[in-house]
């Protein structure tokens, strides 16, 4: 049966500045239990968040840690302004540490893809193989790591991670927090593939979510480590201690 996101609009907070600002509250888990609202925050980058978004992520959300994904040319270019966000905890986590077309903002980088496309005629084919280069490399494991980690040490108040879009490396990092939480696989595609719904440019296909994408990097993860939770477990350091804290204070209602 077809996993329907009960979400209104799929979680997505009616910003001015910020299109795929996503809560993860309401999610279902198998258990029967849902993420506990407000605590979870999937999204692009915070570069175009008003002086209003700014004010309702501290009011609001309570905000206290912001885990950015991109890499330093992203960070120049478009930078967080977390001086305005005060109180909160910004880790950089860069997941490529380098460039990677098709995921940096970086020009180079698209044009790198371009080529691909060109010579390949299918920008999917190459993005496959891009998704298990993020979590299975160095930077990408050290970069999921601090943000589990950080979801993990925040304990009073919301997480908001981002990438650029908050497609990819976002998407990923989503994942693996789902996982933890025990929400069921086909509402974690879900989610995911909600980026398209608020694509700010729906007519370039270098920014659509494709389930190729992430179903090629849970292959990969399954191969050297056995499942989704095997790599959390083995290669991000959570143990099973820290899934039951994460779950007993993101989720609510009873366990079936």
């Amino acid at each position: 049966m077809q996993f329907t996101d009960a979400r209104p609009n799929f979680g997505r907070i009616d910003f001015e500045g910020l299109p795929n600002t996503r809560d993860l509250g309401g999610l279902p888990t198998a258990d029967g239990r849902r993420v506990r609202p407000g605590l979870l925050l999937r999204s692009g980058t915070l570069y175009f968040a008003t002086t209003a978004d700014r004010r309702r992520l501290i009011e609001d959300y309570h905000l206290r840690a912001v885990v950015d994904l991109r890499g330093e040319d992203e960070l120049a270019e478009y930078p967080d302004g977390v001086e305005s966000l005060p109180g909160v905890r910004y880790v950089h986590a860069d997941a490529l540490r380098g460039t990677v077309a098709g995921i940096s903002q970086n020009a180079e980088a698209r044009a790198q893809l371009e080529a691909a496309r060109a010579d390949d005629g299918d920008p999917a084919r190459f993005m496959e193989m891009v998704y298990p280069h993020i979590l299975l490399g160095e930077s990408g494991i050290e970069a999921y790591r601090a943000l589990l980690r950080c979801v993990l040490e925040t304990t009073d108040g919301s997480v908001l991670w981002h990438c650029h879009f908050g497609r990819d490396r976002c998407g990923m990092g989503s994942m693996l927090v789902e996982a933890a939480l025990g929400v069921p696989w086909e509402a974690v595609e879900e989610d995911y593939l909600a980026t398209n719904r608020f694509n700010p440019d729906p007519a370039d296909e270098r920014t659509d979510a494709n389930l190729r994408f992430i179903r090629a990097a849970v292959a990969a993860v399954t191969r050297e480590f056995g499942g989704v939770m095997g790599y959390v477990h083995d290669a991000l350091g959570v143990s099973d201690a820290d899934v039951a804290e994460l779950r007993g204070r993101c989720l609510e209602g009873a366990p079936r």
